[in-house]
């Protein structure tokens, strides 16, 4: 079963895309190779979800931390190495050396660049075997988690023709018949082999690059828990793409599994959810968070409304958008999944009497889905008042600091809900009256 997110959580959260300005995925795309950078994106698209594997990849990112390796290979040739075994070749050993030899010959006659090619990429390969060997008795002692990975490659590269390779002297000159000797035993007889090792390049260019990210920014890892448990516990969570982002606490579990969150805008409402949101799906990928310490039952998906926008195409209006948005939520509560569900500013669309009401029922009526845990934020404190008797909805807000007549926000989370009124100050403030008045 795989992990459930739409493509808006995707983009509102801005989890994904290489090129994309402050996305999840570029703070971490710190590898140094193609099949790095693919691993990457294929960890970034499948979430985990049992609670052992979320733990031992965990681990793993924890012990290259602590490790602080550098990546002990040259990138150009890996990726040299990659499109040697890439190539292919003949069937048979004598097939393969008679192919050598007609590259050498025309190599001469008409300047082809097979042959250089052929050799440039058996040289790359012994040139990152030695790396693999070199890594492997650094690290063949280590302890922990990785232990098992490394023992399996010490074990892979144990072969003696492997390891002739490996001693070989790139500086020499190869003649043909040990170019097209090595060319069959590496791209047919030993094949798998070389996969593998490529297979563990991309592992270590992406553990050592994501442990990295988690080392510069002071990242920790998560603690999954069985899913049964229904919990959600954040210490000094923050926005991890954010410079100088604030950290808060967040408490969810299942006889307190709604989060009512209050306060002005511009107070840091939005933000607080999208960093809950990234937390919690980089805390399923295993990955290190931007937090002092936070423990989750495993969820089976995540969904947001954050910035539900109109769709012109269909003819939805922003209020539609938002209707059509909070059904398919419905939808997907009604389903039976554990959920993590966030709802920023419920109904901005409409006016003040519909969206009170519309936010205070689907507030009460979310509640009740009592294997999910929700996020609801409103600047319409009067709901938060109609929802006291609920003993299940923790009530919390973003304050609003006046200096003055100046606002400061503090962007940490307060108990209750929030009075502030500051809407008509600001507006003065930009002196947008006096301009009107002219």
């Amino acid at each position: 079963m795989s992990f459930s997110i739409d493509r808006q959580t995707l983009e509102e959260l801005n989890l994904l895309g290489k090129f994309r300005e402050g996305s999840v995925y570029g703070l971490f795309n710190r590898v140094k190779t193609r099949g790095g950078e693919k691993l990457l994106n294929q960890l970034f698209l499948h979430p985990l979800q049992e609670a052992a594997a979320i733990n031992q990849r965990s681990a793993v990112f924890h012990f290259f931390q602590q490790a602080a390796l550098s990546f002990p290979f040259d990138p150009q040739e890996v990726a040299l190495m990659r499109e040697y075994l890439d190539a292919g070749t003949r069937k048979t050993a004598f097939m393969a050396l008679l192919g050598m030899l007609v590259k050498k010959g025309l190599s001469g006659l008409i300047r082809d660049e097979r042959y250089k090619k052929d050799v440039q990429g058996l040289q790359a390969t012994i040139g990152v075997l030695k790396g693999c060997y070199d890594f492997l008795a650094l690290a063949g002692s280590a302890k922990g988690p990785y232990e098992a990975r490394i023992r399996d490659m010490v074990h892979l590269l144990a072969d003696t023709r492997l390891e002739k390779l490996g001693k070989v002297d790139i500086y020499q000159s190869l003649s043909v018949n040990t170019i097209a000797y090595y060319d069959h035993l590496l791209k047919r007889r030993l094949l798998p082999v070389m996969q593998e090792i490529l297979s563990f390049i991309d592992e270590l260019d992406v553990n050592i690059a994501v442990s990295g990210v988690a080392r510069a920014g002071g990242f920790t890892y998560a603690r999954a828990l069985p899913a049964p448990k229904n919990v959600l516990f954040a210490e000094g969570l923050r926005h991890p793409c954010l410079h100088g982002a604030v950290g808060n606490s967040i408490s969810l579990r299942k006889d307190r599994n709604v989060l009512f969150l209050t306060g002005a805008n511009m107070a840091g409402k939005s933000t607080l959810m999208k960093s809950l949101g990234i937390g919690v799906y980089l805390a399923h990928m295993g990955f290190p968070i931007a937090a002092t310490h936070m423990e989750f039952s495993v969820r089976e998906g995540l969904y947001s409304s954050i910035n539900v926008a109109d769709n012109i195409g269909l003819g939805y209006s922003h209020f539609y958008a938002e209707v059509v948005r909070v059904k398919q939520a419905a939808e997907a509560a009604a389903s039976g999944k554990r959920l993590l569900l966030m709802f920023d500013e419920l109904f901005k669309g409409t006016n003040v009497k519909d969206a009170y009401d519309g936010t205070l029922a689907i507030t009460e009526a979310f509640s009740e889905y009592r294997e999910c845990l929700f996020i609801v934020s409103t600047h319409i404190i009067e709901v938060g008042e109609a929802l006291k008797d609920r003993s299940n909805i923790h009530f919390v807000y973003m304050p609003t600091i006046m200096e003055g007549v100046h606002p400061r926000y503090t962007y940490r989370l307060r108990e209750g809900i929030t009075e502030d009124r500051q809407g008509m100050l600001i507006i003065r403030n930009e002196g947008i009256l006096e301009l009107i008045g002219k």
